[in-house]
């Protein structure tokens, strides 16, 4: 069996070619710049120029490429006519990165809302976006799916579930309340089942939900903190872990729901909708851990909110300059988390650390922290599946030719490759292998046996 190696990203924060080719626009492409925040216009210019990418995927020994379709590339506003040059566009690059032996892996959605669809519905709040987005999905679908097999709907799914949603689902105005955090988390949830059920009744492709996957400790061994930390885990993880793999979301959460009155907004359909679709694999993505105090979180906090209230630094590990903490452990006791308890593939199919980097012009960067993150990483994800029994598809790092950070700061980078532009100067956005390239073609080269 084929362990994938390789690469993700988002359009926004790699292609460009925002008012191009018919492309109508997302909430990212009116977002001004600001002293550590580029504008997303062009990115890393590959909607121009991704076969230079290729080319170094290809030298670094990749077989997978997990990408994202620009919804406002494809379909105007997001329910409008579709848009022929972009649906060419994207199945150009499909035969491209096929004709370099690499596997392509589609995310239809990455925060990117197209702006039409936010001003007038607020996006994902309403269910007028769910029908935009499955008639989008199952479009791309049957355009892709006979060279395309592996699929994942929303990146980062159980954002959704947090306070985040309401910057990334398309939300424009409100007051942000639980409610609507409640249904926004599933109307994402019914999206992605739709689109599931739409694929395995329309290709042989496989669909898998993903979630950002955090490993939370208790700040202490206090009782009050291995609570707030498991509530924090059920409600965030195994609750879209659960409808995922079991079509129906957590008895506790749902009882919550209840007792406390929340319109979620989850209709009987729905119900049924959620109950009869199917995941062929678990994705995620995993940077850092985290820790939850429970003195900190206000009594009557919704758990949603734990982590915003209650998360502060674990005394026993390293932080980054972000305010990242590396924890190779956590990895793999998600990984056990999510395969022992589903007993579903799973697939890490994000994980990086960034930091602020700058090339002189001559030299090669010297980033041993860089390796010596995906070296403990691979080697915890390794122990998982030889000492734990875990499946695993395959292990993708995040942007590993330097992009956009999810803020617009290209201050931080997370790749094996620098990409010569700052926030706000493009430069000549020359492609230049730090010493991690070399340390990582030779992981891949050896299927993860040589990693020193």
């Amino acid at each position: 069996m084929t362990f994938y190696w390789g690469n993700s990203v988002s359009s926004m924060q790699t292609e460009g070619g925002w008012n191009e080719g018919g492309k109508s626009l997302s909430v990212y492409d009116i977002v001004k710049p600001a002293e550590n925040r580029s504008d997303w216009h062009f990115a890393n210019d590959n909607y121009h120029n991704y076969k230079e990418d290729f080319a170094l995927m290809k030298q670094l020994g990749m077989n997978m490429y997990r990408f994202q379709i620009s919804w406002s590339r494809v379909v105007k506003d997001g329910d409008g006519e579709f848009n022929e040059e972009g649906i060419a566009y994207y199945n150009q690059f499909i035969n491209d990165l096929l004709a370099e032996g690499i596997e392509p892996m589609i995310c239809l959605y990455h925060f990117d809302m197209p702006f039409a669809l936010a001003e007038k519905y607020n996006g994902f709040l309403s269910k007028n976006v769910v029908d935009a987005f499955v008639r989008y999905g199952a479009k791309m679908i049957d355009c892709f799916s006979d060279r395309v097999k592996y699929w994942i709907t929303f990146n980062e799914q159980n954002l959704y579930s947090q306070p985040l949603a309401f910057t990334i689902a398309g939300y424009l105005k409100g007051d942000k309340t639980t409610d609507e955090l409640y249904q926004i988390e599933n109307n994402v949830m019914i999206a992605h089942a739709r689109v599931c059920n739409y694929l395995h009744a329309h290709s042989d492709a496989k669909i898998g939900g993903m979630l950002a996957y955090a490993e939370s400790y208790p700040a202490t061994c206090r009782p009050e903190d291995i609570l707030a930390a498991r509530k924090w885990d059920e409600f965030i993880n195994f609750n879209l872990l659960d409808a995922f793999a079991k079509g129906r979301y957590s008895h506790e959460v749902l009882h919550y729901v209840k007792e406390h009155h929340i319109d979620m907004r989850f209709t009987e359909e729905e119900k049924q909708i959620l109950a009869e679709h199917k995941e062929d694999y678990l994705c995620f993505s995993y940077y850092a851990s985290s820790t939850i105090n429970a003195q900190k979180i206000p009594e009557g906090t919704c758990p949603n909110y734990y982590a915003e209230k209650g998360g502060q630094e674990n005394p026993y590990i390293p932080t980054t300059e972000w305010k990242w903490q590396i924890d190779p452990y956590g990895f793999r006791d998600v990984m056990n988390k999510m395969y022992q308890r589903y007993q579903l593939p799973v697939f890490p199919i994000e994980n990086g650390i960034g930091v602020q980097e700058e090339w002189d012009g001559v030299h090669e960067i010297q980033d041993d922290y860089r390796i010596s993150y995906h070296r403990e990483h691979i080697r915890q994800m390794q122990k998982a599946m030889e000492e734990d029994g875990v499946e695993v598809l395959g292990y993708l790092g995040w942007g590993l030719i330097d992009i956009l950070s999810s803020q617009g700061d290209m201050r931080k980078r997370y790749g094996v490759v620098y990409v010569n532009r700052t926030n706000h100067d493009l430069k000549d956005m020359k492609r230049v292998p730090k010493k991690s390239f070399y340390w990582l073609q030779k992981v891949i080269a050896s299927n993860g046996k040589d990693l020193d």
